[in-house]
This record gives structure tokens, sequence and C-alpha cells, in this order.
């Protein structure tokens, strides 16, 4: 997948509309804030691989196929899960890169029927931190996790009269990003999307042309 020519649909003309995008994208690893779960999910990682040619970012995907209730919290693309790693002093928050479920309709049935049963995140690995301690784990290892998302997400509504849209990110900061294009956002209702991915170098860039998903 590449996020450098996004689909059709964002332009943030206000400076608040940036702010409002820019918020989840510049914390996609960061320590935990004040107030933590106070219920904690186990569940097993499917799969942690680089994901770039540097290895300083990681692809880490989360098996919630035994938490029905964890998948459907995720409503909107720009909300967080809570991570909490063994001997780690501090849990961190992630940013999920996956897209949230689809609204459910009498059609659908059941809650996940259909949907997917994991979360993806792009992990910044950072050494001496609970980040690494994350990259550094296997698929099949045990993970503690929040029992729900957090956050509220992106506020689309916010600028549903915008034909055009502007999108930026750096680094680790793409996981939001990516999860908001791949829920569909504005698809056919705007007329122009632009995302401004910044890396150090190619080496550092996640999610480029005829990368496996």
């Amino acid at each position: 997948m590449l996020l450098r020519s996004a689909p059709r649909g964002l332009h943030l003309l206000r400076p608040q509309h940036l702010r409002l995008l820019s918020a989840a994208a510049s914390a996609s690893a960061a320590p935990a804030p004040p107030q933590l779960p106070t219920e904690w999910a186990e569940a097993p990682l499917a799969c942690v691989r680089p994901a770039t040619a540097d290895a300083s970012l990681f692809h880490v995907s989360l098996d919630l196929s035994a938490h029905g209730e964890l998948l459907a919290s995720h409503a909107a693309a720009g909300q967080f899960l809570p991570f909490r790693l063994p001997a780690a002093p501090y849990p961190i928050f992630l940013a999920i890169a996956s897209p949230p479920p689809p609204p459910l309709t009498p059609e659908a049935g059941l809650a996940g029927s259909g949907s997917p049963s994991c979360f993806d995140f792009l992990v910044k690995r950072l050494p001496g931190t609970p980040s690494a301690r994350l990259c550094d784990l296997r698929p099949g290892d045990l993970v503690h996790v929040g029992a729900s998302v957090v956050g509220r997400g992106f506020d689309v509504a916010r600028i549903a009269d915008a034909r055009d849209v502007l999108v930026f990110a750096t680094g680790s900061g793409i996981s939001p990003i990516r999860s908001l294009i791949e829920s569909g956002f504005a698809e056919n209702k705007k007329t122009g999307v632009n995302l401004f991915y910044g890396v150090r170098n190619l080496q550092r860039m996640a999610y480029q042309v005829g990368e496996v998903r």
C-alpha cells in the first residue's frame, strides 16, 4: 500500500482541521496518560515484523478473535489501544492502523460476523522503551491490552463540507492516517485528497509500493 497518494477526498483548509488530524498522528507511541484502564484483556500477537528497511518501524498485529467487545469498541479512525508489557515501567498507547469495522446493519447479522479479528499497529522501535519490548516479541506471545479502545478518534464530521483535504504525517504518525484512509473516509464525496508523509529517507518509510499487507 502506498500512502503518498491517498484516495480521493481530504484538503484541510482551516488550521483547526490540521490540528484535528495531527493530534493522533503525533502520539502513536506516547507514554500512558494519567488515567489508565481499569480492566485489561490478554491476547496473542498475530504478527511482528519490520515495516521499514532499517527496522525502525514494526508491523504488529493483535489477534482479538476471543474479544468481540474489544473489536466492537473500535468505532473511528484515530483511536488508540493501551498495551501493558511484562517488566515495562509504564503502559503505552498505540494508534490503531487498521480501519474500524463497518456499522452493523440488519443484514449483517451478529456483531463481529465477517469482520476482521485483528488490530494492526505501526510501532516505532525505541531502544530501552516498552515499544522496543513489544517489537522484540514473537507471534503467539501474549500481551495485556485495555479491554476497550480509548479516544474519540478523528471527528471527520467537522470537515464534512470540505471538498479538498490535505493530510500531514511523519514517521509512525502515519498509523492513524492509514486507518482513516482505509476506512473509506470521504470516498466519492470529495474531489481531492493529498497526503504529505514525511520520513528521513526511504529506508524509514512504511507502506511502500508492493508491500504485502
